[in-house]
C-alpha cells in the first residue's frame, strides 16, 4: 500500500520563546517491510540550526536551534510511503521463551547488543509484582515464545478499554494497569512491561496506522493520530511486530517512524526553552491511502 502522511504540530506560547533547542522523532525510518518515496519537514520560524542524524537507536533524528523569538511553533511533516505486508512465521514453532539465555549464551550466537538491550527494564515499563503475574498466564514455562505473545497481546486487547481521558504522558504503568484504561502508549507499555518481566526482547514502536470513518461517515482532515505499538524478538522469526490496542499483528497499515525501549526515546518532539509562558499545542495528522 502507498501512504501520503501529512502530521502538523502547532505549538502557541503565551509570551515570547527567546531561544529553543529541540530533538525531533517525526522521519520515518528505513526498514525491510517499508520504502519512503518522499520526506520533507517545514518548521516556522526557520532554525538557525538544523541537524539531521541517526541516535542511538538506528532512528533518523532532526536537532533544531531556533534563535528567532517567536510566539508560535509549527513543525509540518509530509512523507509518501509504501508498506508491504510482513513476512510470514510460524508462531507454534518459536523458540520456548525460556531458553533465550540458553540461546544467547551459545557458542557462535554472539552477544547481540541491539537485541538484548530490549530485555531490560526502562523507566516506563517496570513491572509490579501483579503485572508479572498477569504476563505469566500466557508465559507458561517452555511455551513458544511468539505463541505466547500473541495471546498476551490479544489479553490486553480484550481485558483493557481504549480511553483517551483517562490518561496522560505521565500516568505509570501500574496505574493503567490497576484502572484498566488507557490508550495506544500506554497499552504499548503495559506489553513492554509484561514482556521485559519474561526476559523477552521486545521495542517501543512508533508510528501510524490507517483509521477508517464510521460507515456513512465523512472522513474528517486532521482526524488521524500517531500510533503506538511493539516489536518481539524471537530466534527463528526476528522482530515481529504487535498491536495490543488492536489485539492484531502489525499489517501493512501501519507506518513505522521510530523504535525505541519506551516512548521516551522516540517522542515526536521534545527540547528546552528559553521564555514562553505556558504554551498549548494542537496536533492534526492524516493518513491517506493512494489509489
Amino acid at each position: 500500500m502507498i501512504f501520503d502522511v501529512s502530521h502538523k504540530t502547532h505549538y502557541r506560547y503565551t509570551l515570547p520563546v527567546v531561544q529553543s533547542q529541540h530533538l525531533i522523532h517525526m522521519s520515518p525510518r528505513p526498514v525491510d517491510r517499508q520504502i519512503i518515496r518522499h520526506h520533507s519537514l517545514i518548521v516556522e520560524p526557520a532554525p538557525a540550526l538544523r541537524f539531521d542524524g541517526i541516535d542511538a537507536f538506528g532512528n533518523p533524528i532532526l536537532i533544531l536551534d531556533i534563535e528567532l523569538p517567536h510566539k508560535e511553533l509549527v513543525l509540518h511533516a509530509r512523507t509518501t510511503i509504501e508498506t508491504k505486508p510482513a513476512p510470514a512465521f510460524d508462531a507454534a514453532a518459536s523458540t520456548p521463551w525460556n531458553h533465550l539465555d540458553r540461546h544467547f549464551a551459545a557458542p557462535g550466537n554472539g552477544l547481540a547488543l541491539d537485541v538484548i538491550q530490549y530485555r531490560c527494564a526502562s523507566r516506563l515499563t517496570t513491572a509490579t509484582r501483579d503485572i508479572r503475574d498477569y504476563a505469566e498466564v500466557s508465559f507458561r514455562p517452555n511455551r513458544p515464545l511468539l505463541d505466547a505473545a500473541i495471546e498476551l497481546n490479544q489479553r490486553i486487547y480484550k481485558d483493557f478499554t481504549f480511553d483517551n481521558a483517562a490518561t496522560d504522558i505521565s500516568t505509570p504503568i501500574d496505574v493503567v494497569f490497576k484502572q484498566k484504561r488507557g490508550v495506544c502508549q500506554d497499552f504499548a507499555h503495559l506489553a513492554l512491561t509484561c514482556l521485559r518481566a519474561m526476559r523477552v526482547p521486545s521495542r517501543y514502536v512508533s508510528g501510524y496506522i490507517l483509521t477508517r470513518p464510521p460507515p456513512g461517515q465523512a472522513r474528517l482532515q486532521g482526524a488521524d493520530a500517531s500510533h503506538a505499538w511493539i516489536s518481539v524478538w524471537s530466534v527463528e522469526a526476528g522482530w515481529v511486530d504487535l498491536d495490543p490496542t488492536n489485539g492484531i499483528v502489525a499489517a501493512d497499515e501501519h507506518i513505522t517512524i521510530a523504535y525505541g525501549r519506551d516512548y521516551d526515546d522516540v517522542s515526536p518532539i521534545s527540547g528546552v526553552l528559553l521564555g514562553g509562558g505556558e504554551h498549548s499545542v494542537a496536533v492534526g495528522v492524516d493518513v491517506v491511502p493512494m489509489p
